[in-house]
């Protein structure tokens, strides 16, 4: 059985990649792990890169070195057209404290308060890199765009989600885990990935 490592400690993120491998039948020998559940010494990488690829490689490679083993990492983050795509890699720290979901929002809706709701286009972009222990690497991208709502609605989501309103007028925080994965950034970029994964295991 092949192995491959998810360079994250969030179970969403490990439960999606794992969904999204299940329904590839030429991956049904590769075994999914993940940071958080197999390798906790790992220590966490300092995301110290200006674009989403550069954080991604660095988590990707460290992750490959300490393990020896193939490694998968994503960086993602919202882009608002009329910030010039700010927050972008500075998403989860939008606030200044990382991960602080609702002063996120409100900071961003703070910032754009006199912006005619047409104009508050967005995107959602996720880097996927695929790091080998040899330091070879693939990176693929995904993206969904929408529009900034000033309301927040939903509650099955985290982040940005409940603000970001998708064409059929839902938040991503309003649809089903199934209907994220099918459409999200990270789950396009993931399914990017999915044809590297074949080749590895061939």
């Amino acid at each position: 059985m092949t192995q491959l490592v998810l360079a994250t400690r969030n179970v969403g993120k490990v439960r999606e990649l794992r969904q999204l491998v299940s329904q590839v039948p030429q991956l049904a020998d590769l075994e999914i792990l993940s940071v958080g559940e197999d390798f906790p010494q790992v220590e966490e990488t300092v995301e110290s890169g200006v674009t989403f690829e550069q954080n991604a490689s660095l988590k990707a490679h460290a992750v490959a070195r300490a393990t020896n083993l193939p490694a998968i990492a994503d960086d993602s983050g919202l882009c608002v057209d009329i910030l010039g795509d700010c927050p972008g890699v500075f998403s989860a720290l939008w606030s200044g404290t990382h991960g602080a979901d609702q002063a996120n929002i409100d900071l961003l809706l703070a910032q754009t308060i006199d912006v005619p709701i047409e104009q508050l286009t967005a995107r959602f972009v996720s880097c996927v890199v695929l790091a080998l222990p040899d330091g070879t690497q693939r990176v693929h991208f995904g993206e969904v765009r929408g529009h900034l709502t000033r309301d927040q609605r939903g509650t099955n989501g985290f982040g940005y989600d409940p603000i970001f309103e998708l064409p059929d007028g839902r938040t991503l925080a309003q649809v089903t885990d199934a209907e994220k994965n099918a459409i999200s950034h990270r789950g396009n970029a993931f399914r990017a990935v999915l044809p590297d994964l074949v080749t590895l295991l061939s």
